[in-house]
């Protein structure tokens, strides 16, 4: 199948180099525009600042965030055009796409801020300009630029203003855009006339279009960045000093909190919505930063010393890539007792420091085998949101091939780290540190299955020994009971709670989000998750995955993560009365291929421990449910149910039963609805689609049972692509409910978008988008980011 795809592909590919010589023939050469306006010359941000009275830190940036970067944001902006900062915007765009899970060979690294420094460095990597770049005149500006040409074209050719959108325009995220360049943008033009820019959305109001046809003509200034307060920078400076001590403890701690925070958003409450990257540097403290850009950030960084420094990122805020994580005085305190205490349990030597030897870096639990594995453990879990959402986010924004491997809507908890805090636990793992390898120390290795078949053996392997050692360790402690599940007590006597001890993750298609809290309806599936699983997931998804790599790194990402969700699955199952067990597995894997019961064996009947958790009645996951619940108190709540607010009771009851909806209606939705309700404020309609297992990576389809979808309706936003938007009054919510109760058909949905829907051609959809994004940073101030729109449907 796979090759059949990259048939397909390369001849997709094919095309779009005969469409592009056919519009480089048709259009202007480049030696004409040189004779127009000058030789271009790639500009740069070290050049002299152009003298204009509009810029972009100080005039355009927002209206560019609202207008552009909702659609041209992070690594899957349309032909590479990253328009959240000023140098993505000098960079400008690329035909080669960044998701390719066809491609036999791994991709050259186009990383904004890493694999290049200068325009013209881009411009050898194949990205050409959307700004002028020839002589700086108002008429070269405009006419020779494709930014400015673009929005021309939306303006004398309007986005029609049927409802659904014509089929010429193409809403395919897999198929080849069209990135024209000023040369062929002419014949583009000819072609697809109503293809400016927004691409499928309403035009700029005259206002803002003035305002950005002005600022091009102007030259396009960049303006003076805002300056970092001398507050702020005190703590860029303390924590950069913590963070590049020189004993051989310090430098394997930092190591590791590097390769655990690199995707970080990291700020400071003097600025919280400034935001720096953790980075690795040639250069100390006190020195401009030499970023050191390997593949991975466990790459040989080849230097004599890696400093690690705080880079201020200069981007908007995207949603898709949106993961803050604050630095305080409590967090370094945290971090010195956790890592560095002089004497108790967490006390420890470090004799030497690990190799950056693919074998030894890509396994954490030899890289890291002389820090305390409770010590990790906690660094991890405290953060648990963050930790997790590193894998559904993944390392360029949208969710990797692997999240075909999780369930579209399912609850995590975690194991109490005080069950992980023992010797024998570091001993168990150091000796079976050999079958805990990763894939990514493969590289793009062009024999996935052979590899996958070491990795399949290494996991039994694993698998057996985990079993022996759980039962032992149950045993010795008296049985399996609640407060083996981590409840998120912290301080003394567990007085408070930390939000993070429980998990909601929803799926959507090829993205996903997760949130603190158990939200929704009772899900088909939970796991539960212990250290060495969690750090898997990290360094299989996070740390090791690379979207450049080639079509065998990415499938054997994809079937190895089978082999983690299982694992987390089985930890769950194991919760359960043994009766009840093999029942809930049977249930989540209908019709799975016959090779994998020898996974849900292998661990679970090898298990020999007493189950101390009593069950009274007939459904003991759903009971098992409600006695988590109850062990982890304030920690399971969620503002984004229903409960969490005091509603009335009629209100609740109508929210209540779109919730109950299940089945066929709940097919023809798509993955998330956002829905706006005067004085009730935004929700979101969860689309959860069922399958009868997640075994496979092909065949999804075959494997969907419509009959058992459901939703889950939240206060607030859920997911960072919503797929629709929808403005219900609250006298229409009941008729509202009851169309979506009723839905039978296209054409019924069809009806319910045209009463409600907030279509890519409304005439208000962009003061419908505006409104969104201020109620979202009202509401919900430390995750509110541009939401993007490549995903809105066209029904």
């Amino acid at each position: 199948m796979s090759i059949n795809t990259s048939v397909q592909q390369t001849a997709r590919t094919g095309l779009w180099m005969m469409i592009l010589l056919t519009l480089g023939c048709a259009s202007i050469t480049g030696s004409q525009w040189d004779q127009r306006y000058g030789k271009a010359q790639p500009r740069e941000i070290s050049s002299s600042p152009i003298r204009a009275t509009l810029t972009y830190y100080e005039d355009t940036r927002k209206t560019l965030e609202q207008r552009c970067v909702v659609c041209h944001g992070c690594y899957d902006a349309p032909c590479q055009l990253k328009l959240e900062s000023y140098e993505g915007l000098l960079r400008g765009a690329n035909p080669v796409k960044v998701y390719d899970g066809t491609r036999l060979l791994g991709a050259s690294l186009t990383r904004l801020f890493e694999d290049a420094h200068t325009t013209a460095d881009w411009r050898s990597k194949g990205f050409h300009p959307v700004l002028n770049e020839r002589s700086n005149s108002r008429k070269a500006n405009i006419n020779a630029g494709v930014l400015a040409q673009s929005l021309e074209l939306k303006k004398n050719h309007p986005l029609p203003t049927t409802g659904i959108l014509p089929a010429d325009f193409d809403f395919n995220l897999n198929n080849q855009p069209y990135c024209p360049s000023i040369e062929n943008f002419a014949a583009f033009a000819d072609k697809k006339p109503l293809w400016g820019m927004p691409y499928g959305l309403p035009a700029l109001s005259p206002k803002e279009h003035t305002l950005i046809m002005e600022w091009l003509a102007q030259g396009a200034a960049m303006g003076m960045p805002p300056k970092l307060p001398a507050s702020v920078q005190q703590q860029v400076n303390q924590w950069e000093a913590f963070f590049n001590g020189d004993s051989l403890k310090q430098q394997l701690v930092n190591r590791y909190i590097y390769e655990h925070l690199f995707l970080a958003q990291l700020h400071f409450k003097e600025a919280p919505r400034t935001y720096f990257r953790l980075v690795r540097s040639s250069t100390p403290p006190g020195q401009p930063i030499e970023r050191i850009s390997t593949q991975r950030p466990y790459d040989n960084p080849k230097v004599e010393r890696v400093y690690y420094r705080l880079w201020q990122d200069p981007s908007s805020i995207v949603a898709k890539n949106h993961m803050p994580y604050a630095l305080n005085v409590e967090r370094m305190k945290q971090w010195q007792q956790l890592f560095f205490a002089t004497e108790g349990e967490f006390f420890y030597d470090v004799t030497h420091l690990p190799s950056y030897d693919p074998a030894t870096a890509s396994n954490p639990f030899v890289s890291f085998a002389q820090l305390p594995v409770n010590a990790r453990y906690r660094f991890m879990l405290d953060e648990a949101q963050f930790t997790i959402m590193n894998f559904i986010k993944g390392p360029v924004c949208r969710g990797q091939v692997a999240l075909n491997v999780i369930q579209d809507h399912f609850w995590v908890f975690f194991v109490s780290p005080d069950t992980q805090n023992t010797n024998e636990v570091a001993q168990f793992l150091a000796e079976n540190s050999k079958h805990l390898q990763l894939p990514a120390e493969a590289g793009n290795t062009l024999l996935p299955m052979t590899n996958w078949l070491k990795y399949s053996e290494l996991q039994k392997e694993y698998l057996n020994a985990k079993a022996a050692f759980v039962s032992k360790l149950i045993a010795n402690e008296g049985g399996l009971e609640m407060a083996n599940i981590w409840s998120g007590a912290t301080g003394k006597n567990g007085s408070s709670k930390n939000p993070n001890a429980a998990l909601t993750i929803f799926r959507h298609s090829d993205s996903a989000s997760v949130h603190k809290g158990l939200i929704g309806q009772s899900p088909k599936t939970a796991w539960v998750i212990d250290y060495p699983l969690l750090e898997r997931i990290h360094y299989l998804l996070v740390a090791g995955f690379d979207v450049y790599g080639n079509v065998s790194h990415q499938l054997l990402s994809r079937l190895y993560m089978d082999f983690l969700r299982i694992e987390g699955e089985m930890n769950f199952v194991g919760l359960l009365p043994e009766k009840a067990q093999e029942k809930a597995m049977s249930s989540w894997y209908r019709d799975a291929e016959s090779n994998l019961k020898t996974y849900l064996d292998l661990y679970i009947k090898q298990i020999d421990a007493s189950n101390k958790i009593r069950y009274v009645s007939d459904d003991p996951q759903q009971e098992l449910y409600q006695k988590l619940k109850l062990h982890l108190g304030e920690a399971a709540n969620s503002p984004f149910n229903l409960q969490a607010k005091k509603l009335p009771a009629h209100k609740l009851a109508l929210y209540q039963k779109l919730q109950n909806t299940t089945g066929k209606p709940i097919s023809f939705l798509p993955q998330t609805t956002l829905i706006y309700i005067p004085n009730a404020g935004l929700f979101t309609l969860v689309h959860n689609s069922a399958y009868s297992n997640l075994s496979s990576l092909f065949g999804e389809d075959k494997r969907r049972i419509a009959a058992e979808d459901n939703v889950t309706l939240a206060q607030g936003i859920i997911g960072n692509y919503p797929n629709s938007f929808m403005r219900v009054e609250e006298q229409q919510l009941e008729d509202f409910v009851s169309r979506i109760q009723t839905l039978d058909s296209e054409d019924d949905y069809k009806a319910l978008r045209d009463i409600y829907g907030i279509r890519r051609s409304h005439s208000e959809f962009w003061a419908f988008s505006d409104q969104v994004h201020e109620l979202y940073q009202r509401t919900e101030p430390a995750e509110a980011a541009l939401l993007d729109y490549n995903r809105l449907e066209n029904r």
